[in-house]
């Protein structure tokens, strides 16, 4: 089986390609630009597999993509590759839509033009908009999405779904939680406390600490993945949640804890623009249909997560000290803080 992924030196996209690496029959094909947010090491472990390639090319080069797929017959597109940081988008939303609106159509007519089998297309919860204090993201709930970033993944999915109903094109759409665990890039909230608490620097908490997210150990978000290309059913959409809500205070808490650190590490700073106050899936039809249930504890995943980037400080250390670092001293300024306590 020969799977082309998208993203795949990201931090989703490397634990996939990981994943699938597990078939013996499966070929994994990498296609990823390596933006910020990608990093060969990512995939170190897995250079040398003769089941393995990269293909270094963006999804929005319609001519490599092309050339791409029609030197090889793929069986699968996993795609992944997206411009994903809500920050990022509010400073400026057109790589957003370049990337993830029309780097999406762009493989999709690919796949169809090659007659790919199936196209998992890779989205998120935050498609939804915001919820409540009561009730579920279902498959069925409206999208309303509240930053640029979600409104061009929202724009991908819709996309992805129009292909089906339109030409009959075999895509399944998923949409996951907020997910955590090793090698996610640190301007994410776990990774960025956990980095920043090795260097002694605070933590910055938005807001008052309470919007609500639903985690899910990014090896389950994997496994998940899996099971949606070989069960899914062509048009439908499968919601990947952990059952396991926190508010962003209670992730805090919880890492000072495990970290041995202070409550004076917090530093809260002016809440960001659209900040949505709560996710929350229900994944009964994942569970009903792929036969999918997360693995992974809460407390024994963040602990190994905390150990992972404990023992791989050199992964870490090289991102924060380039490009990355320029951005996060740019945006927490912007938000009241010193550059050098954000």
């Amino acid at each position: 089986m020969r799977i082309l992924v998208t993203g795949g030196l990201g931090f989703i996209g490397s634990h996939v390609v990981r994943r699938l690496l597990q078939e013996p029959d499966v070929e994994v094909t990498n296609l990823d630009a390596l933006t910020y947010a990608g990093n060969l090491a990512n995939l170190a472990d897995v250079a040398e597999d003769r089941r393995y390639r990269w293909h270094h090319a963006s999804i929005t080069d319609e001519e490599a993509v092309d050339r791409l797929l029609a030197q090889t017959h793929f069986d699968a597109v996993i795609h992944l590759a997206a411009e994903s940081h809500v920050d990022r988008s509010i400073e400026g939303g057109v790589p957003f839509v370049k990337t993830n609106v029309a780097g999406t159509q762009i493989l999709l007519e690919a796949a169809r033009r090659y007659q790919v089998d199936r196209f998992l297309h890779v989205s998120t919860d935050e498609v939804y908009g915001s919820l409540g204090t009561d009730g579920l993201f279902s498959e069925e709930s409206p999208l309303r999405p509240n930053s640029p970033y979600s409104a061009s993944k929202a724009g991908s999915d819709l996309l992805a779904l129009a292909a089906f109903r339109t030409y009959g094109q075999d895509v399944v759409v998923t949409r996951c939680s907020n997910n955590y665990g090793p090698f996610q890039f640190p301007e994410k909230l776990i990774p960025l406390f956990i980095t920043n608490g090795l260097e002694g620097k605070p933590w910055p908490l938005y807001g008052d600490g309470k919007n609500v997210r639903d985690w899910l150990y990014v090896e389950d978000h994997a496994e998940a993945l899996w099971l949606a290309l070989v069960r899914g059913k062509a048009g439908e959409v499968y919601n990947i949640g952990g059952k396991n809500e926190r508010s962003n205070r209670d992730v805090a808490d919880t890492l000072l804890n495990i970290m041995g650190l202070g409550a004076d590490t917090v530093v809260l700073v002016p809440d960001r623009l659209g900040h949505d106050q709560r996710y929350a899936i229900d994944p009964s039809k994942a569970e009903r249909e792929l036969g999918f249930r997360p693995k992974h504890h809460w407390d024994d995943a963040l602990a190994r997560t905390v150990d992972w980037y404990r023992q791989n400080t050199h992964w870490w250390q090289a991102i924060k000290s380039g490009e990355y670092l320029e951005f996060y001293h740019r945006h927490y300024r912007s938000l009241g803080a010193r550059p050098d306590e954000p």
